[in-house]
């Protein structure tokens, strides 16, 4: 048993090599999240769902606000208000920030829960990697591609980003980065695929006291760290509407707890056609840009007042 572990050892050591080499080569490509798990603590961060992951660019708050950015919104299902998500925040943030500025961006839909959601142990973010994640800010983060990378390891240096950008592309800032064909017909199968996808969940959510409570402990949380602001992001008219037949006083309700809460709430919601969607849910890249300026712009104004 001993001289065959002993003959055995060296081909461990060999596969344990080649692996941490392969893994030093995981980027922006090697899936829509290891990004975020691979930087530097940040003191400002942007949260939220896929609206907000691509809908705010950290590079343009940068330019306007004189300060770096890190876009922390995942998606609804992984990173929707509420108990996980805040521990995820407190692991994320840098300890030492004392005057950060944090844009929460919400919706309806990472407010609420399915009406078969008893307790919070019925959560679909349970088995998000913000639920099992220790180590935020590895890079290689070798603990994310072990637990969460379920393809050939070799896939992360033949798909590399210096290779080719893949259509979704998560930056070292967190913007998730989406190139895709924005011809007419294509949005707008793209956008009647979605409307479909909401009709169908609002028959089954609400919102969800217990991700409303979490979120207010979020803000209570990050106000000891610096500035709040909820940014509620425009969404086609289709899927406005939508919104707010389902809730019809869901920007009311972001209202009132700002005002109790003391921070900034930035309602964009009905300026739907300013903007261009890739599918009616999320921005085109280029919008996006042009909204985060707009916020960058409303946070400065309301420093004046």
């Amino acid at each position: 048993m001993k001289k065959f572990l002993i003959k055995i050892i060296p081909y461990f050591v060999a596969i344990i090599i080649v692996l941490a080499v392969l893994g030093s080569f995981a980027d922006g490509n090697t899936d829509d999240n290891y990004m975020h798990f691979a930087v530097k603590k940040p003191q400002n961060i942007i949260l939220g769902d896929s609206r907000g992951s691509q809908g705010v660019v950290p590079g343009v708050l940068k330019k306007k606000l004189s300060t770096q950015f890190d876009n922390f919104s995942l998606n609804i299902v992984e990173s929707p208000y509420g108990p996980v998500y805040f521990k995820a925040i407190k692991r994320k943030l840098d300890p030492e920030t004392k005057n950060g500025i944090f844009i929460l961006t919400v919706s309806p839909w990472n407010l609420s829960a399915s009406y078969g959601a008893k307790s919070e142990k019925d959560f679909p973010e349970l088995k998000s990697p913000l639920n099992d994640m220790y180590f935020y800010d590895r890079s290689p983060n070798y603990e994310y591609l072990l637990k969460r990378y379920t393809r050939s390891w070799f896939k992360i240096y033949t798909e590399r980003a210096e290779v080719e950008r893949s259509n979704t592309f998560l930056h070292e800032d967190g913007w998730l980065e989406v190139n895709i064909d924005m011809h007419k017909d294509s949005v707008a199968a793209r956008t009647h695929k979605k409307e479909i996808f909401y009709k169908d969940i609002a028959k089954n959510i609400d919102l969800s006291q217990e991700r409303l409570k979490a979120f207010n402990e979020i803000i209570n949380y990050l106000r000891t760290k610096g500035k709040v602001y909820l940014v509620r992001i425009p969404t086609s008219q289709s899927l406005t509407s939508l919104e707010n037949q389902k809730y019809p006083h869901f920007s009311r309700l972001m209202k009132d707890v700002a005002h109790k809460q003391n921070v900034k709430f930035f309602d964009f919601s009905k300026d739907y056609n300013k903007y261009d969607y890739t599918d009616g849910n999320h921005m085109y890249k280029e919008s996006s840009k042009k909204l985060t300026a707009q916020i960058a712009d409303s946070i400065v104004f309301s420093r004046k007042y």
